[in-house]
C-alpha cells in the first residue's frame, strides 16, 4: 500500500457540473495529468460529448472543458492504495469540496465517475456540506477506467450525456 496524492481542482467560477473521481491512477500520478491512461475513456467521452478534441494538448483540453462549464477534482486529496485498484482505497483524507462548491456557486450537478467516487462522497463529504448538499443533482457514472471494461463505449456515453442536461 502506497500514500498518494491526488491533483488541484480544474475550474472556473462558473463551472456548472463538477466531476469527481476517485483518486487518479498510477499512470496520471506518473504523468501529473486527469485521466492519463491511454485506455481511460474520459478523453473520448469528453470529445464525443463536448467537442473537447481527446488528442489537442493537455492544457488546451483543460481550457476547453472549463469554457463548457465542466470542472474536475477527486473526491479523495490523500489516501492509502494497492497500486491503482480503487477497491485497495483505504485511509482516505477528503477533498476539501464544500470550500471549491463555495468557489463555485454555478454549479448544480456532482457526476461521480465510478462507485467508489460516489460511496466515498456520501460517506466522508455530503454529511459536511449542510444546505449546499440539496441543491445539488447527483449522478452516477460509469467509470472510464480500463478496469472496468465491462460495459462498452457507447453504453458508458450514454450515461455520462446526463451531464449534458446540467450545462
Amino acid at each position: 500500500m502506497t500514500v498518494v496524492e491526488s491533483f488541484a481542482p480544474v475550474w472556473r467560477a462558473d463551472a456548472r457540473v463538477l466531476v469527481l473521481g476517485s483518486m487518479p491512477g498510477t499512470a496520471s500520478l506518473a504523468a501529473g495529468r486527469y485521466y492519463a491512461h491511454p485506455r481511460n475513456a474520459f478523453w473520448p467521452l469528453m470529445e464525443a460529448l463536448l467537442g473537447v478534441p481527446a488528442d489537442a494538448p493537455y492544457e488546451r483540453r483543460l481550457r476547453l472543458l472549463q469554457d463548457r462549464g465542466l470542472a474536475l477534482w477527486d473526491v479523495a486529496h490523500r489516501c492509502r492504495r494497492h497500486a491503482s485498484a480503487d477497491a485497495t482505497i483505504d485511509e482516505v483524507v477528503p477533498n476539501d469540496l464544500a470550500g471549491l462548491l463555495g468557489r463555485c456557486p454555478r454549479i448544480r450537478a456532482l457526476g461521480f465517475n465510478g462507485r467508489k467516487a460516489e460511496e466515498m462522497f456520501t460517506r466522508l463529504v455530503a454529511p459536511d456540506l449542510g444546505p449546499r448538499r440539496d441543491g445539488l443533482a447527483l449522478a452516477y457514472l460509469p467509470s472510464t477506467s480500463p478496469a472496468h471494461a465491462g460495459l462498452g463505449f457507447g453504453s458508458k456515453l450514454a450515461r455520462w450525456r446526463e451531464l449534458l442536461a446540467w450545462l
